[in-house]
């Protein structure tokens, strides 16, 4: 599945991301704030079309924050409160221009949101073998 792919190749980025540089290098720290954003759209849009494929009702459509919701309802994710952090962090990101914000969200990232997205790759995977093997 492609949302699933293009998700998981943006966590691959992530995970890749050298934490020790974003302390010398503001533009590096935009650069993995970016790619955390671009991995939390990329999360919620390929966990929406696995749960659709799961048939789960009001999986169609929907915000963010629904979808998420939703998923955690319906066991696909087993921690709200960091995905619901996740959220709130990419909405706010765009305007953070204070460096202890920064600070603090690089360290989420870090320590609780790229753990929170492999989670959700290892549960989509094993979601979307659930379907095939339905065929």
């Amino acid at each position: 599945m492609k949302k699933l792919e293009n998700f998981s190749k943006s966590l691959e980025i992530l995970k890749s991301a050298d934490f020790n540089l974003v302390n010398d290098s503001e533009i590096y720290r935009m650069g993995v704030i970016g790619q955390f954003n671009l991995t939390f759209e990329l999360a919620w849009k390929a966990l929406q079309e696995v749960m659709r494929q799961h048939a789960v009702g009001g999986a169609e459509t929907g915000s963010p924050n629904e979808i998420l919701k939703l998923a955690y309802k319906v066991g696909f994710l087993s921690d709200s409160t960091v995905w619901l952090a996740m959220l709130r962090q990419r909405n706010i990101s765009v305007h953070i221009y204070d460096e202890d914000k920064i600070e603090e969200m690089i360290l989420m990232i870090r320590d609780s949101f790229i753990p929170a997205f492999s989670v959700l790759e290892k549960t989509l995977q094993d979601k979307l073998t659930e379907v095939d093997n339905w065929d």
